[in-house]
């Protein structure tokens, strides 16, 4: 009986750090991403980025992606791997309202994506 007991505490403590965890790496991935994201934003609103500043923005993500496969759906990443392959056209042939409402999804995206494995009420049940 109380190795059970002792079994279930453990497991337990192993799911909430665990949970805490991940929730950090997300946040900390997802952060940086974002202040990549930002500058781009800044870049083609004023209509003077490149290609080579969303291509940076691709190979940010492509680098965070590595540590997120394990953590978030695969959904999730193709989705904004989908919206930064439009951004990359959009900048390339100078489209920028386009390419400035792509980067205002990526922006939102990389917001509410980390939202979703916060340790909250709405997140567990």
């Amino acid at each position: 009986m109380v190795k059970t007991i002792i079994s279930t505490i453990c497991v337990g403590v192993l799911l909430l750090v665990g949970s805490i965890w991940e929730c950090h790496v997300v946040d900390k991935q997802f952060d940086e991403f974002s202040g990549v994201l930002n500058v781009v934003y800044e870049k083609i609103d004023d209509q003077t980025a490149t290609i080579d500043d969303v291509y940076s923005v691709q190979k940010c993500w492509l680098d965070k992606k590595q540590t997120l496969h394990a953590l978030i759906p695969h959904t999730e990443i193709k989705e904004v791997d989908l919206w930064i392959a439009e951004a990359v056209t959009l900048v390339r042939d100078k489209q920028w309202e386009d390419a400035i409402s792509k980067m205002e999804v990526l922006i939102e995206l990389s917001e509410q994506i980390p939202q979703t494995f916060k340790i909250r009420f709405s997140n567990i049940f």
